[in-house]
């Protein structure tokens, strides 16, 4: 099959020629068709596989093809992402398909000055790709009107309710027009998403051309067991030892991020950072330095998950095992993109067993391990199975202690066989002075007399 087979017009066909892309992926050969149509999408494909494709070239053709002009601070089709990266590679991969069409297109999200987009967006915009944040600040200041809306996508659906986004989506989705195409595209579909895509979607055609959650075949899998305290000393020692290239590197938090540069640059590594307290410039211009190769190792929270798209990336390291499992295969998803190969490999210690476990559930199957010499943890990472249990280790049966001379069991052990008896009160430990003496007479105090009586004790 052919891109010229599905009905896609000339100047498209030539952008994807000058892109050399030659044939349609799954999801685009189903997806593209359908939109062309008007039909309303529920499309679930694992990231890396050409969604972007898949709902940009249709909605491309039906705007220039569908529609008056666009109108001052009108928008014709809207795109919903959840983060800034990934809304900048969504508008880059609109721009490249859309090079020979007279349409204007534009990218908004926080982090930047809003001024800017602002004054772009007087003119309208034929394609808006935005953070549902941002979009609701230029809503507020009047800038963006959406009475031209045609089509609305929702990209990383699921990701948007993660991070927090369900109130803002409410209001947004009240200001819409009722009539018009909604497209939802993502690698995994939570039943939050679904039950939005109910309430959103018209008589939907549902797409999924892999299993819910899954990562691609491409990606080679594995996990080293760690202790904690020696993750950064054994990552370093994989990049040199392995010889890595180019690493995306994810750690859990932004401090974990930040220290584990720090360390990398000690040894004279070329690394940099990409996580939510860094400026917007900061983070892109760390994502330009890593794509042009000036940076070896970049190290990023999940907000790099989705939205990095690194051209033949090979290596995808997993520092830190994500809290989300989805996050998992989206993490990895950056390496082995567009039928490539490439290899995702975690570090795991002994306190994130319950988050591996999850992640083996989602995806069905258990991670491969592998011993690196002389970094065995002290602390065992339990063996888990592909429907996420954690095998515990039963406890070892000890043995009652015996004395020497007697054979005897010492200790209280009971026996299970022998028949049960009541229990008696525990005579406590004779002294030093008495031992040998026998029991003392009842009321006696010490020394034998009586207990409340003069010279005695109980006085």
């Amino acid at each position: 099959m052919t891109f010229a087979s599905l009905g896609l017009l000339e100047p498209l066909l030539r952008a994807l020629a000058e892109l050399d892309h030659q044939t349609p992926t799954p999801i685009q050969q189903q997806a593209i068709p359908a939109i062309l149509k008007g039909r309303d999408l529920l499309a679930a494909a694992q990231t890396g596989t050409g969604k972007t494709a898949g709902f940009a070239l249709p909605l491309l053709q039906r705007l220039v093809t569908e529609g008056p002009a666009v109108a001052p601070n009108a928008v014709r089709a809207l795109i919903l992402v959840p983060t800034r990266e990934l809304a900048e590679q969504v508008h880059q991969s609109v721009q490249d398909y859309g090079r020979h069409l007279p349409l204007r297109t534009l990218a908004a999200y926080g982090g930047v000055s809003i001024n800017p987009q602002m004054m772009r967006l007087r003119r309208g915009v034929d394609v808006l790709v935005a953070t549902p944040g941002r979009l609701l600040d230029l809503f507020r200041q009047n800038a963006v009107k959406f009475a031209q809306l045609q089509a609305l996508v929702l990209d990383e659906a699921d990701r948007m309710l993660d991070l927090g986004f369900a109130r803002e989506l409410d209001e947004l989705f009240v200001m819409l027009p009722q009539r018009r195409q909604t497209l939802l595209f993502s690698a995994t579909f939570s039943e939050e998403v679904r039950q939005m895509a109910r309430l959103l979607l018209r008589d939907p055609l549902s797409i999924e051309v892999a299993p819910r959650n899954s990562a691609a075949k491409t990606v080679r899998q594995s996990l080293i067991p760690v202790d904690k305290k020696r993750k950064s000393e054994l990552f370093l020692h994989l990049l040199e030892s392995r010889r890595w290239g180019q690493t995306l590197v994810f750690a859990k938090t932004r401090k974990g991020v930040e220290a584990l540069v720090g360390e990398l640059e000690a040894q004279g590594i070329r690394a940099d950072a990409i996580h939510g307290d860094k400026p917007q410039p900061a983070r892109l211009r760390a994502l330009e330095r890593f794509k042009a190769g000036e940076v070896q190792v970049l190290v990023a929270t999940d907000v790099a998950a989705r939205g990095l798209d690194i051209e033949a990336l090979p290596q995808v390291v997993n520092f830190d095992l994500p809290i989300v499992a989805e996050d998992y295969v989206h993490r990895i998803g950056r390496t082995g993109r567009a039928g490539a190969s490439g290899e995702a490999l975690s570090l795991v210690c002994a306190d994130e067993v319950e988050l591996l476990a999850a992640i083996e559930a989602l995806l069905g199957r258990v991670l491969a391990r592998q011993d690196e010499p002389g970094f065995v943890p002290e602390h065992r990472v339990p063996p888990t199975t592909a429907d996420g249990q954690v095998l515990k280790k039963p406890k070892k049966f000890k043995k009652p202690k015996t004395d020497a001379a007697s054979g005897k069991a010492l200790g209280r052990w009971v026996d299970s066989s022998a028949p049960k008896v009541e229990a008696v009160r525990q005579i406590p430990a004779f002294s030093a002075g008495r031992l040998g003496k026998g029991p003392r007479p009842a009321g006696a105090g010490k020394g034998g007399k009586p207990a409340g009586k003069p010279g005695g004790r109980g006085r």
